[in-house]
């Protein structure tokens, strides 16, 4: 008899908490100005607490007064995915992890020169690699 071979979820809900299991699977999020990263001024790169994808530079952190982490640019753009997000009575755009596919947060026109943009993440989604 073969050993099914178990999914990334299944996977994950055994490295993760529960609240982590719920934002990134289940397409949760964290109370603002709760999470661990958001107010973090350390530098190094945010990573997906979920496959360890570099995701963020802490040089690309801005504080957006959101309660979040927030970040104007992405350590790559291909480590990134995006979806429509129609949840809530809004139109949204969902950031994914593009590894494993796991709910990051969102990403909003708001935000400071040079991109103009915000990703909106959650804490809870994300792990920290200091830079050394």
């Amino acid at each position: 008899m073969k050993k099914q071979q178990r999914t990334k979820q299944e996977f994950a809900k055994t490295k993760l908490t529960p609240e982590q299991y719920d934002i990134c699977f289940l397409k949760g999020t964290e109370p603002p100005f709760s999470g661990k990263y958001y107010n973090t001024r350390s530098k190094g790169v945010y990573e997906c607490v979920v496959c360890n994808l570099p995701l963020f530079s802490s040089e690309t952190k801005y504080d957006s007064g959101t309660g979040w982490p927030s970040f104007w640019d992405t350590v790559k753009t291909e480590n990134i995915l995006f979806q429509d997000d129609r949840s809530l009575g809004m139109v949204r755009t969902e950031v994914l992890c593009k590894k494993c596919g796991s709910h990051l947060g969102h990403i909003f026109d708001d935000g400071p020169k040079p991109s103009g943009k915000r990703y909106c993440i959650n804490s809870l989604a994300l792990s920290f690699k200091p830079e050394k």
